[in-house]
C-alpha cells in the first residue's frame, strides 16, 4: 500500500495557497509539500509581509510553480493577476491568515493582490478557507473576533485555532493548526456533501472486560477502520459522533469523540447518542461476555497450579437494541452492522444481518484486517452481496459512505 495517506487526493485539484504575514509560515512549506505530495497544483501568492518569514524562492521550489507576490506582477497577458489566479482553482487556503489580514478581509480592503484575489474570486465556486495564526491575545481581542464573525458571514470557512506555545513565548489560542491538519481540511472542503444534513453515530475499537484491576478480556481491533468512516462521514458533510473503545488513534477532525472502555460504557453512549442520530454505524468489535464479578484487587498467582474458575454473563446487543429500536423500526434511523468472522463469510454475514435486524452488513475476516492498514469488505443486504476489493481503509471508508448515501437519500456520484 502506499505510506503517503493523501496520495492522489488533491488530484487534478488547481490549489491558491496564499501566505500573510507570521511566524507560522514554516508550516505553509510544509503544507504545499502535502498538497503536492496528494496530486494538487499549487500556486503560491505571498503578501509582502510574508516574504520577511520565508523566502518566495522556496515556495517556489516546494509548489514547482512561480510565486506571485504583487498585483502588478506583468506576466499575465492581461496584467490581471487577481483575476485569472481564481478562475480556475478549485478553492484558496491562505494559511497563516494573520489578524491584519483577516481584518483587511472583514473590511473589504484591496491592498496587496492576496487580498484583491480573495474579493475577486467567483464567491459561488471557489471556497476561501482561512487558517489564524497570531498571539493569544490578538486572537482573543473583541476586534478579532469581529473581523472572524464578519468573514464568516461573508461566505469564508474559518478553521479555527490550536491551543499551545506561540512564538512569542506565551502560551495560549492562536497557534495555526498542522500541516497535516489544514490538508485535512482541504480535502474535506472539497468532497461532495452526500451526507449533508445528516448525523451519524458511530462505534469504534474493542471493549474490554474488566476481570481485576490489571487484567481484562479484549480483542485485536485498533478501531481503523471505524475512525476511517467517521472522517469520510464527516467530509460527506455528516455531523459525526464517535464512541470509541480503548485505541490510541488521533481524532478525525470535526468529528466529536466519546471515550469509552467496557461493552456497557459503549451500550449508554450509544443508546443515548442514537435519539438523535439519522445513520447507526457499529464497526466497533464488541466483546460478547464479560466476567460476572470483578476481582477489587489483583488475582495472585500461588503456585497450586490450580486455576481460577470464571464465570461469564452475556453483553448487551448495542446492534440489535438500536436496530429495534421505535425511531429504527419507524425508518428514522439507519443501521449498518459489521461482521468480523474467521471463515464463511458471505454465509455468517447474511445469518448476522437476519438475526441483527439491520437493512445493511459489512463483513470482513477479522484476522486478516485487524490492525493493518487495508482491508476487503462484503456488504450484504436484501439485494444480495457487493465485494468491495482490498484497498486502504480509507478508501474502502469513502466507499462505504458513498453506498451509505445511495441507500438514505438516494445520493450517487
Amino acid at each position: 500500500m502506499n505510506a503517503n495517506p493523501n496520495a492522489g487526493e488533491l488530484a487534478g485539484r488547481r490549489i491558491v495557497l496564499g501566505l500573510s504575514g507570521g511566524a507560522a509560515c514554516f508550516k505553509a512549506a510544509e503544507l504545499c509539500r502535502g498538497m503536492v505530495k496528494a496530486g494538487a497544483l499549487v500556486q503560491v501568492v505571498m503578501t509582502e509581509a510574508a516574504c520577511q518569514f520565508i523566502t518566495p524562492v522556496a515556495m517556489q521550489a516546494l509548489s514547482g510553480q512561480p510565486v506571485y507576490t504583487s498585483q502588478w506582477d506583468a506576466r499575465p497577458d492581461n496584467n490581471m493577476a487577481h483575476i485569472n489566479l481564481t478562475r480556475a482553482a478549485d478553492a484558496v487556503l491562505v494559511a497563516p491568515a494573520s489578524a491584519d489580514f483577516i481584518a483587511q478581509l472583514a473590511q473589504g480592503r484591496a491592498g496587496e493582490l492576496l487580498a484583491l484575489l480573495c474579493l475577486a474570486r467567483p464567491i459561488e465556486r471557489v471556497p476561501l478557507l482561512l487558517a489564524p495564526s497570531m498571539n493569544r491575545e490578538m486572537w482573543a481581542h473583541p476586534a478579532t473576533q469581529r473581523n472572524v464573525a464578519q468573514v464568516q458571514r461573508d461566505g469564508a470557512q474559518m478553521l479555527g485555532v490550536a491551543w499551545g506555545e506561540q512564538a512569542c513565548g506565551e502560551t495560549g489560542d492562536g497557534r495555526m493548526l498542522e500541516a497535516d491538519e489544514l490538508l485535512q481540511e482541504l480535502i474535506a472542503a472539497l468532497a461532495p456533501k452526500a451526507l449533508a444534513g445528516q448525523q451519524v453515530l458511530i462505534t469504534a475499537g474493542p471493549t474490554f472486560e474488566a476481570i481485576d484491576p490489571v487484567r481484562g478480556i479484549t480483542n485485536r481491533s485498533s478501531g481503523k477502520m471505524g475512525f476511517a468512516i467517521a472522517r469520510a462521514a464527516r467530509e460527506a458533510g455528516a455531523q459525526v459522533t464517535l464512541v470509541a473503545g480503548p485505541v490510541a488513534l488521533p481524532t478525525p477532525r470535526g468529528v466529536r469523540r466519546v471515550d469509552v472502555v467496557s461493552a456497557r460504557d459503549m451500550h449508554l453512549a450509544a443508546m443515548e447518542h442514537a435519539q438523535d442520530a439519522n445513520i447507526f454505524i457499529a464497526t466497533a468489535a464488541v466483546a460478547d461476555w464479560r466476567p460476572a464479578t470483578q476481582a477489587e484487587q489483583k488475582i495472585k498467582k500461588d503456585g497450586s497450579g490450580v486455576v481460577p474458575q470464571m464465570d461469564f454473563v452475556e453483553n448487551p446487543d448495542i446492534l440489535a437494541e438500536v436496530a429495534h429500536s421505535a425511531r429504527a423500526q419507524a425508518g428514522d434511523l439507519f443501521c449498518v452492522g459489521f461482521a468480523a468472522e474467521s471463515e464463511n463469510l458471505l454465509a455468517n454475514a447474511q445469518a448476522k444481518r437476519a438475526r441483527k435486524g439491520v437493512p445493511l452488513l459489512v463483513g470482513n475476516i477479522g484476522p486478516a484486517t485487524f490492525g493493518q492498514d487495508d482491508n476487503a469488505l462484503l456488504l450484504v443486504d436484501d439485494e444480495g452481496a457487493i465485494e468491495l476489493p482490498r484497498a486502504s481503509k480509507r478508501v474502502l471508508a469513502q466507499q462505504l459512505v458513498a453506498e451509505i448515501a445511495r441507500r438514505v437519500s438516494g445520493w450517487s456520484a
